[in-house]
């Protein structure tokens, strides 16, 4: 396909069976780029040790020992939703299973293993010259039979590696727990992996069998909260099947990439492999954090096809804020800001007019701590906006796309309750969001395809939220009321990271 630019992108994932338009496109010239494989290994140990020499007997003897517990709940699944807590931990140890946690994580656990017995059987996982077994969290190398997944809990963030075996999380394994206290300390070797850990131990090479764990967090349904009916987005079952062959569409992409040059300088994956996938023709990015003078060195990564490119940055705060419109159709015009001076030193807005609608990429101010900034954003900038985007659809049909800063409803935030002062979650803002775009006829195309789905598209970094998706949904695409019946999928890709933001998409009928 054409491309965008050389945008290393650490940790890209790309789950199978995702929902993917094909689409006709040529492939042009290729800026050469490092798909970089980082070294994650596991760190081994010097003296061998046999604390563990039965432990795979004793594994297998304790789930033999509860089949008929384990039959029980295969021939009625529904039944473990009724179970106690005790109940749920004796079973789950009684198979080697980690049975800590809420009821909710021992449902989730016994519902995995299960499932997993019902298909293919456990996993087989093979441990390797192990010298750090946390006692929360084991990270191995996973060799199995079946394709490599990548899990996340209590676990840092591993490259990809292509076609190959992938660092795999395994949380409280109780056996190892159990030999961990057996066995003789010893200090870390050559380093060939990374464990997070709390106590070190020596071992030989051992074999257990494990349940397969969640891979893709976002598809747990995370919420202190949950209404009846909700659900957690899943975009490899929720992407409706792609357009039929002939169909006039546009494909739209939104990110707020939290300092483009940072995301350029993260090795692996190019962002290349996103364009591949899903063939965007116009990306809209927020956050660039670039100056003026970048703007140039950046173009020049462009590759073939989307030489159209519009920037805008901050002149009032260098490094700060930034918005841009990458493209592959050529816009009719081009403005920068809403035309406010008030409003447009700070780099937030780009409009780009296409031929059936102008397209707007859009960092909304954020309140700031102790909601400095929500008097300016909620008096000021709302209704400014507001105003701009209501004269352009005079003219014609608007999208209004990026960063808004603002989960409207509850079911757009983790932790609604506690968050009610925070910037982005305050009464203030939610009914300013309502009463300025969707009180005016703007549509939020996500929320109307799903409007029982949690799906977040931001999580903060300082408490690891994406790990267990407890996120924000801040990132929108807004259409005029027009436009509503022509937008054939509105979504989410929280697989793609490198930065606190996921993408989203907008498929349009044109």
């Amino acid at each position: 396909m054409n491309q965008v630019f050389q945008l290393g992108h650490k940790a890209f994932v790309t789950p199978a069976g995702f929902a993917v338009t094909p689409r006709n496109f040529r492939i042009g010239t290729f800026v050469s780029f490092r798909a970089m494989k980082p070294k994650r290994h596991l760190a081994s140990s010097s003296k061998p040790a046999s604390s563990f020499n039965n432990m795979e007997d004793e594994k297998d003897i304790g789930v033999e020992s509860d089949e008929a517990g384990i039959q029980s709940v295969k021939d009625n699944p529904e039944r473990i939703e009724v179970m106690t807590v005790q109940e749920l931990r004796t079973i789950l140890r009684s198979i080697g299973v980690p049975a800590k946690g809420s009821k909710r994580d021992l449902v989730s656990a016994l519902k995995v293993y299960v499932e997993k017995k019902m298909e293919v059987g456990s996993s087989h996982v093979e441990i390797e010259e192990v010298s750090s077994i946390s006692a929360e969290s084991v990270s191995v190398k996973r060799k199995a039979n079946t394709k490599s997944i990548s899990g996340e809990r209590k676990a840092k963030k591993f490259s990809h590696e292509e076609h190959a075996q992938e660092i795999y999380s395994v949380p409280e394994v109780s056996a190892l727990q159990e030999s961990k206290r057996r066995a003789k300390k010893s200090p870390i070797g050559d380093e060939t992996g990374e464990v997070d850990a709390k106590a070190s131990v020596k071992t030989d090479k051992i074999s257990v069998t494990l349940p397969t764990v969640q891979s893709e967090p976002w598809t747990m349904l995370a919420h202190k909260k949950p209404q009846k009916g909700w659900i957690a987005y899943n975009p490899r079952t929720m992407r409706p099947p792609p357009l039929a062959e002939g169909t006039k569409s546009v494909k739209l992409l939104s990110w707020n990439v939290n300092g483009l040059r940072a995301l350029l300088k993260l090795e692996g994956f190019s962002v290349l492999q996103l364009a591949q996938r899903e063939n965007f023709d116009v990306l809209c990015l927020q956050e660039t954090k670039l100056q003026e003078k970048d703007v140039e060195s950046i173009k020049q990564c462009l590759l073939d096809g989307y030489e159209n490119s519009f920037w805008t940055c901050s002149a009032s705060k260098l490094g700060y804020s930034g918005t841009a419109i990458i493209s592959r159709i050529k816009p009719l015009s081009v403005t920068y800001g809403l035309g406010i001076s008030d409003h447009d030193s700070e780099g937030r807005l780009v409009t780009a007019e296409f031929d059936s609608f102008f397209l707007l990429s859009c960092y909304v101010p954020n309140s700031g701590d102790g909601l400095r900034r929500l008097s300016y954003r909620i008096r000021e900038w709302d209704p400014s906006l507001s105003s701009y985007v209501k004269e352009l659809e005079k003219k014609k049909p608007v999208i209004l796309t990026g960063d808004l800063n603002c989960a409207h409803q509850e079911i757009d935030i983790y932790n609604p309750a506690g968050n009610r002062r925070s910037a982005g979650f305050t009464d203030e803002e939610r009914q300013s969001f309502g009463a300025n775009f969707l009180s005016k006829g703007f549509v939020d195309t996500f929320r109307a395809q799903h409007p029982g789905v949690v799906g977040y598209t931001y999580w903060g970094y300082r408490h690891g939220g994406r790990k267990t998706n407890r996120g924000w949904r801040l990132d929108y695409f807004l259409v005029s009321e027009s436009l509503a019946d022509k937008f054939h999928d509105s979504y989410i890709l929280p697989d793609v990271t490198g930065s606190d933001h996921s993408p989203i998409g907008l498929i349009l009928k044109l």
